[in-house]
Order: C-alpha cells, then structure tokens, then sequence
C-alpha cells in the first residue's frame, strides 16, 4: 500500500492529519513509510490536483475527493459528525485503510 500526505507549509492541520494516519495504520499493522509531498506553488497544486491540505492518498486515491472543491493551496476543511474539521474523519479514513489493506 503507498500512502502519501499532501500538505503546504502554511497548512495549520497537517501535523494532526499526520498523527491520525500514522495512529491509524499502526493500528491496521501498516509498517511502510508515509510520503510526505510538500505542495509549494499553484502549478505544483494543478499537476497534482491539489484539493487542500492536508490530503491523504492511499494507492493514489484520495478517499476525502471533493470534485467540486477548487484546486489550489487552500486549508481543506472535512465534514464529520462532530461538525466541520481540518483533518480527515477517523472513522472514515480507518475504514479507507483498511479496505486498502485487505482487512
């Protein structure tokens, strides 16, 4: 499984998305290593597809895709239960893992 985390430095929430994921596959007995891809320019946000930061892909998807959010270096904002957060939703993003791994 690859896993990649898409931020931008100014992005206040992808130290806490980064937490969860690695909270996250720990759990689901992932032991690979996290790409980090440091989005740092609106180009880089095009060729990307860039939908905010932070972004989580597993194989390449990202499971959080909103078609209708812009492109570009933003804060992405995910809706939860709890209301509207910065970083993806746990229960979710478990489930997104673990169908990535087979579990």
């Amino acid at each position: 499984m690859d896993v990649s985390l898409l931020y931008f430095d100014g992005c206040p929430n992808h130290h806490a998305a980064l937490a969860l994921l690695e909270t996250l596959l720990a759990e689901a007995g992932w032991s690979g290593t996290i790409q980090f891809v440091n989005v740092d320019s609106p180009e880089r946000a095009e060729d990307l597809n860039f939908r905010g930061s932070p972004t989580v892909l597993i194989n390449g998807d990202d499971p959080f895709l909103d078609t209708e959010a812009p492109v570009g270096l933003s804060c992405r904002i995910y809706p939860t239960d709890e209301g509207y957060r910065g970083t993806p939703p746990k229960r979710e993003l478990r489930a997104a893992i673990a169908r990535s791994i087979g579990t």
